[in-house]
């Protein structure tokens, strides 16, 4: 019976890493993702921009922690998806995994732009400056930059099974930046300000402010969850068209029926 029930979740897992097994059961997930997430992001911005009070320190300048900080926990999470999912690739051999690693990267080098980009622009009344070498700042900047490392690997091999290996290899050592990003305001000095959201205590931001600021990252997770779907999907039959079920999906006749 416990080798039965073994087999059944050794199945299970390997039909998760089923391209078509993908495919198939996430086109029902797709409206809903997309209208979750649109909802809550508007609810949030709306919240956020129109209704929360003014910082009495920074004014309003303070509100577009509504687009950094959601974009900024995006930015980290989505590197340890796409360093999962090398890794599965790796160690499991899954198609599946490789193509999300593949369709995480671009995602994710867009929400660490508009993390460093937006960060700039709160740093200049800040600050009194765009940008400075701070560890904080720094330690983005390289993710930023592995994240297009892993794009430009992906695609830098004439065999697709070499550049997702060579990339999967680069996203995993990428991932001691992770805990450098997180840690970069304890370990030195640093202007950026400590963070305001822990898991293990209470957040020091007012409920006024701190409310929509929940919804907007709750809203950009199911934006990013929708996107990398759509993704993925999109790469699914980019590399699976030769197969019978893809050109059947597409309305294509098979190699042989043209004969």
């Amino acid at each position: 019976m416990g080798i039965g029930v073994r087999i059944l979740s050794w199945q299970w897992f390997h039909r998760l890493g089923s391209p078509r097994w993908f495919y198939q059961k996430t086109s029902a997930w797709l409206p809903w993702l997309g209208a979750s997430s649109l909802l809550l992001l508007a609810v949030g911005i709306v919240w956020g921009l129109g209704f929360a009070p003014e910082d009495f320190k920074q004014g309003n300048s303070y509100r577009i922690i509504y687009i950094h900080v959601p974009a900024a926990f995006l930015a980290l999470a989505g590197y340890y998806i796409m360093a999962i999912c090398g890794a599965i690739g790796l160690i499991w051999k899954m198609k599946l995994s490789f193509v999300v690693m593949r369709a995480a990267a671009p995602i994710g080098a867009a929400l660490t732009f508009i993390s460093l980009f937006t960060g700039a622009v709160w740093g200049k009344p800040t600050w009194g400056t765009y940008w400075v070498w701070d560890a904080r700042i720094t330690s983005m900047l390289i993710l930023f930059l592995l994240y297009l490392g892993v794009m430009a690997l992906s695609g830098a091999f004439s065999r697709e099974q070499s550049g997702d290996k060579a990339s999967a290899l680069l996203a995993l050592v990428g991932t001691v930046n992770i805990p450098i990003i997180y840690k970069s305001v304890d370990w030195w000095f640093t202007l950026h300000q400590p963070a305001t959201l822990k898991l293990t205590e209470a957040s020091t931001i007012d409920p006024s402010m701190f409310y929509p600021l929940i919804t907007m990252i709750a809203g950009f997770y199911l934006f990013y969850a929708w996107v990398l779907t759509l993704h993925t999907r999109s790469l699914i039959l980019q590399r699976e068209w030769r197969t019978q079920w893809v050109r059947e999906l597409l309305g294509q006749s098979s190699p042989a029926a043209k004969i």
